[in-house]
């Protein structure tokens, strides 16, 4: 490219010379080691150990998550097709053997984090803590930090919020392939009750408000609405505040996907996505059909669950404008969310505290829904009621230092939020007599560059008496 009077920046495509392309696209001998971590700290997220006392994981390092990133496992659609996954394990947990997505991790506000990590398979792999404050090291992007051989990241978490992990090399192919899972900041005293007190269920912290009872909290600002009781405002730059949070009784996750199965098809073959060289690197790389330039899904998905059309006409294929849905009562088990959903004295799973997918709760409960596009297109949503959209992004609205610039707001019943790749939305809404019965939250994938519908998604709200 010639910049007139100033100098002239030589290109080259990615396969010349030859045998360089691992340095423009990818590399194919993934390094065994990686450097030592700098200024390597004494980890103290209590997390891990709650999750070992429970049953849930065996401890391999103290206050240190193990996990590590493989690929090449195969799981079957709604329809028997065997998609091709990559996808976290969590050494020691026997429910993370390979999860999509991966387990969610969650971590105190404040305590100093360690993932020991290693990368599995041929391509090279990192971990992105997206939404995240790390050091360069610690960031876990490709070609800024390094390509993992084994790593122990480490950061200090600042800001309670919804955030998520995913590897960052080869972006592009791995995220969309399973790599990736759900980042939760808790408040600060979040699992140092169940330390203490066996009984007390994982995850909750002693209530500001009611002496005596144990709660979950988000942060929040609903001063402006008093239907969520509980809330506690005032100043949250002290250590272990629970100012400008809100209890929730019931907790759901969703993950929007989509997947395009000639991607998957074409797995076992990476190199395969090459472009074919050109002499005018990214203008005339010519690129097969069906390639990473061309991505067309064919399959839909909440929270790792098929959206099966099947379901709302048993004689549908998936496809253009088609509907599915998935199934009611679908829990997410304790063991791929930081033990939350079990009480330690009692060593077993409480369905009711366990984080829901498809909701059902009973009257007079706050809802509290964390919403994260892990789709390639954009997803519109619509509730069948009113909720409050209390976070964007990973960050609470209307929070102290940024409350005069943004604040939580009402999104209408049948009024639709749109979102694109990686953005994250949480909302809360209270249950009422009025709601009781069964409601579908609707998730439509749209089509970024022409807006075409391409499938819709019903996923089930059943309020009981």
């Amino acid at each position: 490219m010639a910049f007139p009077g100033v100098f002239t920046i030589p290109r080259r495509t990615v396969e010349q010379p030859a045998g360089e392309a691992g340095l423009w696209a990818k590399m194919f001998d993934p390094p065994n080691v990686s450097p030592m971590t700098p200024e390597l700290l004494v980890p103290d997220n209590p997390v891990p150990e709650v999750m070992a006392a429970a049953g849930l994981a065996q401890l391999r390092k103290a206050n240190t998550v193990v996990t590590d990133l493989m690929h090449g496992d195969k799981i079957p659609a709604w329809d028997g097709k065997e998609i091709i996954y990559f996808l976290f394990r969590q050494k020691g947990n026997d429910l993370a053997k390979g999860t999509f997505p991966g387990p969610t991790i969650r971590i105190p506000r404040g305590a100093i984090f360690h993932a020991e990590t290693q990368g599995h398979g041929p391509p090279p792999h990192t971990i992105h803590w997206h939404g995240q404050e790390p050091t360069p090291m610690n960031d876990g992007v490709g070609h800024c930090s390094m390509e993992i051989g084994r790593y122990t990241y480490q950061f200090q978490p600042n800001a309670m919020g919804f955030y998520f992990y995913h590897c960052h090399r080869n972006t592009v192919q791995h995220f969309e392939f399973g790599l990736y899972g759900a980042l939760l900041i808790d408040p600060p005293t979040a699992y140092f009750a169940s330390q203490t007190n066996p009984a007390i269920p994982i995850g909750q912290v002693p209530s500001p408000t009611t002496p005596g009872a144990f709660e979950f909290r988000v942060q929040a600002n609903t001063t402006a609405f008093p239907q969520f009781p509980g809330f506690l405002g005032g100043d949250i730059t002290t250590k272990d505040s629970l100012n400008m949070t809100v209890p929730y009784d019931v907790e759901a996750l969703w993950v929007f996907d989509d997947r395009d199965s000639v991607w998957s098809d074409f797995a076992p073959d990476p190199r395969a996505f090459f472009p074919r060289r050109g002499n005018n690197p990214g203008v005339n790389d010519r690129w097969a059909p069906g390639f990473f330039n061309d991505f067309n899904a064919d399959y839909w998905f909440v929270t790792g669950v098929d959206s099966d059309p099947s379901v709302i006409d048993p004689g549908a294929v998936a496809g253009p404008g088609f509907m599915g849905r998935i199934p009611p009562d679908l829990l997410i088990p304790s063991g791929l969310n930081s033990g939350v959903g079990r009480v330690i004295g009692e060593a077993a799973d409480r369905p009711e505290l366990q984080t829901q997918i498809s909701i059902n709760a009973p009257v007079g409960k706050t809802v509290l829904v964390r919403a994260l596009n892990a789709a390639y297109d954009n997803v519109r949503v619509t509730f069948p009621f009113d909720v409050v959209v209390i976070s964007w992004d990973g960050r609470a609205l209307g929070v102290p230092p940024f409350g005069n610039y943004n604040r939580p707001f009402v999104l209408p019943g049948g009024v639709s939020i749109t979102y694109s790749v990686a953005r994250r939305m949480e909302v809360l809404f209270r249950t009422t007599a009025l709601l009781i019965g069964t409601q579908f939250a609707t998730v439509e994938f749209i089509r970024n560059h022409d807006g075409a519908l391409l499938h819709t998604t019903l996923i089930p709200i059943t309020v009981t008496a």
